[in-house]
């Protein structure tokens, strides 16, 4: 009988100093180790260079990337001894996500599909019978 999956949101900083090439390259490395261990990527965001708040390695700017993964229970162990011996990956973060963060986020997504549907007409928003006026901040004095 094969283990139940479970989804797991994993955020891993590169090295900034990398060129894009390489930084392609070892996302590709990451997806190839995650389908060999029989896990399946969902979502993989490329969040960019940014400013770390503190100094990593003695480094001021990281690549971010997130990925929600679909794996095995013993995902984890692996990803981060993967994580660990990758001199690329300076920091790296794994959660697992439950049933009931699963399904409000499902939810936010009909709700945000919602009000993209309906759209904006003069200032105030109609959605599903319910109508809610934007009004703008008051002036400053």
């Amino acid at each position: 009988m094969e283990p139940q999956k479970r989804v797991y949101e994993t955020t891993f900083i590169l090295n900034a100093t990398l060129d894009d090439a390489q930084i392609d390259l070892v996302i590709e490395k990451f997806k190839d180790f995650v389908t060999k261990q029989g896990g399946e990527i969902r979502t993989l965001d490329k969040w960019g260079r940014k400013r770390l708040t503190y100094s990593i390695q003695k480094k001021n700017n990281g690549f971010y990337v997130a990925c929600e993964l679909v794996g095995p229970p013993d995902t984890v162990q692996k990803l981060e001894r993967y994580y660990s011996l990758d001199e690329n990956i300076m920091r790296f973060l794994t959660v697992y996500l439950s049933e009931k963060t699963l399904k409000a986020r499902q939810e936010q997504a009909k709700r945000s599909e919602r009000l993209e549907a309906a759209g904006t007409t003069g200032g105030a928003a109609v959605i599903s019978g319910e109508r809610s006026v934007v009004t703008p901040p008051p002036p400053p004095p």
